[in-house]
């Protein structure tokens, strides 16, 4: 099991030597997750037909499973995702707007009766709403170039866009050649980086994630399905998106939202990438989501803002400050594998004012019954401490050369 590097939470693998004070909580920690998921699992990942594949707790930011995750694959329509994210993140600022209509170019009329297609017509006015829906629902080639000419101002500086977010990402395995993903030498990803891409998108754009779970659009009296069956087959699930040529193979992203035991929710992804059947990507998908909720367990450890430590302060205008996490922490770990855990907090000491809201103060450490970490989050302040004065200072420094002999 490892972290998925999506950069949302710092994942420093080792501690600093200043950290010597260790304070035993409670309860667990979320965070990066050092061992392999082949290391300790007390159930194997079941057999799929997929060339690669990977399985991510999106809650816990960790992946969970994998095989041939960073294999070069070809992403067909899943490149749909990052032209769904650059359209979101235009949404988003304001760049753009759903209600907004514009004339497709001549562009659209390249796409043929073979690919998918959300029939548009060059010159003719849609809205942006549409041009989304028809995208992300009918899997619109038309509608991607519509888009992508909207955001980019031309396909081939909006393609230049996606290849930069995609580095912003941690996509280091991929590139692309253009929006829809056509058959091209230069377009290529792999299934982790399609899961890194997945999670930021489900996690960045919660408002426009729900267009995922539409199950049919209709566009110029022409009605068509969603392509993921898995929306009708499972209601827990609510993306993502397929993808399927010849070199690719049928491929599915799938995402499912169910509820935890003590509150909340647990969101997990799937990609199925280079099946053989469609009905076989399907199938492996629900398998493989089943699995990480049956054989895996998420506890929420703690809530964002939740004070865990009160270390001691130095030369500062307070004594101590409160020490804890800005957002909710979740841990996920094989079934069992919980209560044979210690949970740790290493604070660095001397603490030194000034201290700013959000600076480390400590890491919070997951350790297994082997002694291996297993798990480690930062612990920052949740409040600045400025400097004392300077009676303060000098009491403080005489205090810290009395500890220190």
């Amino acid at each position: 099991m490892r972290f998925l590097s999506t950069g949302q939470l710092s994942s420093s693998a080792s501690v600093s030597r200043s950290l010597v004070r260790t304070v035993t909580l409670g309860a667990l920690l979320p965070a990066t997750l050092l061992a392999s998921a082949s290391a300790f699992a007390q159930v194997p990942p079941p057999a799929v037909n997929a060339r690669s594949w990977v399985l991510v707790d999106a809650t816990a930011n960790q992946v969970l499973a994998s095989a041939n995750a960073d294999e070069r694959v070809e992403p067909a329509s899943l490149t749909k995702l990052m032209t769904a994210y650059l359209t979101f993140e235009a949404l988003q600022t304001k760049k753009i707007s759903m209600d907004q209509v514009i004339e497709p170019s001549e562009a659209v009329r390249r796409v043929t009766n073979a690919e998918s297609r959300m029939f548009i017509e060059a010159n003719k006015p849609v809205s942006v709403h549409d041009l989304v829906y028809g995208m992300i629902v009918q899997s619109g080639n038309d509608a991607a170039i519509a888009l992508a000419e909207l955001v980019g101002g031309s396909e081939s500086n909006f393609v230049n866009m996606m290849n930069a977010e995609a580095q912003k990402l941690g996509m280091t395995h991929t590139r692309f050649a253009d929006v829809n993903g056509m058959p091209d030498p230069n377009h290529y990803t792999t299934a982790a980086d399609l899961a890194t891409l997945s999670t930021h998108l489900i996690r960045d754009y919660p408002e426009y994630y729900s267009i995922f779970s539409v199950k049919d659009f209709t566009y110029n009296k022409i009605k068509q399905p969603n392509r993921n069956r898995l929306l009708w087959i499972d209601s827990s699930v609510d993306g993502l998106k397929t993808g399927h040529t010849q070199a690719a193979g049928y491929c599915l992203i799938s995402s499912a939202k169910r509820p935890l035991a003590g509150g909340g929710a647990r969101r997990l992804v799937s990609v199925m990438m280079g099946e053989e059947k469609e009905h076989d990507r399907v199938q492996d998908s629900l398998k493989m989501l089943n699995y990480g909720y049956s054989a895996y367990d998420t506890t929420r450890i703690y809530q964002a803002n939740q004070t865990i430590a009160t270390p001691r302060v130095f030369k500062g205008a307070a004594d101590t400050v409160k020490a804890g996490v800005t957002k909710d922490q979740y841990v996920t770990l094989p079934k069992g594998a919980a209560d044979k855990a210690k949970p740790q907090v290493e604070l660095t000491s001397p603490l030194i004012a000034p201290i700013a809201q959000g600076q480390q103060v400590g890491t919070a450490k997951f350790v297994g019954a082997d002694g291996k970490v297993l798990a480690q989050i930062p612990v920052v302040a949740l409040a600045a401490v400025p400097q004392a004065g300077i009676v303060g200072r000098v009491w403080d420094s005489l205090m810290l050369m009395v500890s220190k002999k």
